[in-house]
């Protein structure tokens, strides 16, 4: 019987580029990236986004392959932080403007952390665990203020926030309270036009544009949007009166995406100018190929129309970003945009680009699954 398994589980690939992939290559490729990152990177620091962002990808790893190795590294690290992001206790202090300090509470950068302490409880619920996730998102979303959201990288950190506080405490208002946020963040980054987010208000065309004049979209932070866009589309209920204008948004940044995706396989830093910074970038290719495959996983995604693009993605990620040793390279360093004559290259590496990277290899998996 054992025989006959591996052959089904050998059988079951995809050709790109001439290229077979399998379960067992994505599986193979996806193990070797995160052994490389938890041996060489301890677990033991702050719960600020750039971190946070990692264990979000290491729980998606966990929730289809169980591994309890790899789960044991995102429960000491939550552990090390006391399952808070920020710690400070005096309300009237609490900030959202940026700030690494424990006032900037309401920051979404030391918000995301709540995702992956959620996703924790629900394996061994106790309620230490979302103590503080409660306290701050209860707090916040009784406030008057609309403007938390002013940067596109926190649709990322903070929008499946909302939606996963929703399923565990069936608050209608985390959903009321998500719709605001957004609305305020479009208000300010979307072009309707383009149907892509800037990174913020300082980003928008023509007050800032690309060395060649033209809208300058930083990958990076439309992958954050549009792979915060996947996940709150996992959580909210298909009946919810925001469901459809949610998907509209998915499917509209999607088939941008597509168009801009490089023959190699990448998307450069600069989405619609790929001379104003040219070159791999891993992180935003990551977290567009995993919004592409969720998206046709799905069903919300045409598979025709999508699915060579999402395979590109994987074999570019899986092929040139990852190094033989398991370093996942190509990811341009913490910043805000694309940046002319920066260096990225396969020594470049971060844990939210591993994260991005676990996340779409675990859709390529699951995708590999419905074939």
């Amino acid at each position: 019987m054992r025989k006959y398994v591996l052959v089904y589980f050998l059988l079951v690939t995809y050709s790109v580029f001439g290229q077979e992939v399998s379960k067992k290559d994505v599986l193979s490729k996806l193990t070797l990236a995160n052994q490389y990152w938890q041996t060489n990177h301890k677990p033991e620091v702050w719960a600020f986004w750039d971190q946070a962002a990692y264990h979000s990808g290491n729980m998606e790893f966990y929730k289809e392959f169980k591994n309890i190795d790899f789960l044991k590294y995102s429960e000491v690290w939550a552990n090390f932080n006391e399952w808070k992001g920020a710690k400070s206790t005096d309300r009237s202090n609490w900030k959202y403007s940026y700030g690494e300090t424990d006032d900037f509470v309401l920051f979404g950068d030391w918000q995301i952390c709540f995702q992956t302490y959620i996703d924790l409880y629900h394996i061994d619920p106790e309620s230490n665990k979302i103590a503080r996730a409660l306290e701050v998102m209860d707090y916040q979303i009784h406030t008057k203020e609309n403007d938390y959201w002013w940067w596109a990288d926190g649709l990322y950190m903070v929008m499946p926030v909302m939606t996963k506080m929703y399923k565990l405490t069936k608050n209608p208002l985390y959903l009321e309270k998500l719709h605001e946020y957004l609305a305020y963040a479009d208000s300010i980054m979307y072009d309707k036009d383009e149907k892509l987010y800037y990174r913020d208000a300082k980003y928008v065309y023509p007050k800032h544009k690309s060395t060649n004049g033209k809208k300058d979209f930083w990958a990076r932070g439309d992958g954050w949007v549009f792979a915060g866009l996947a996940k709150v589309l996992q959580d909210l209920p298909k009946d919810n009166i925001y469901y459809n204008h949610y998907v509209r948004r998915f499917q509209d940044m999607a088939s941008v995406i597509v168009s801009c995706q490089q023959e190699e396989g990448f998307w450069t830093r600069s989405m619609l100018d790929p001379e104003h910074a040219p070159g791999k970038e891993s992180s935003g290719t990551a977290f567009f190929t995993y919004g592409l495959l969720w998206g046709i996983n799905n069903g919300l995604l045409n598979h025709d129309k999508f699915e060579g693009s999402a395979k590109k993605g994987w074999d570019y990620l899986s092929n040139h970003a990852l190094q033989s040793d398991g370093r996942v390279g190509y990811i341009q360093p913490i910043g805000e945009k694309a940046i002319p004559g920066q260096v990225v290259d396969a020594n470049s590496t971060a844990p939210f680009g591993i994260g991005a990277f676990l996340l779409a290899g675990v859709e390529m998996y699951r995708y590999l699954n419905e074939k």
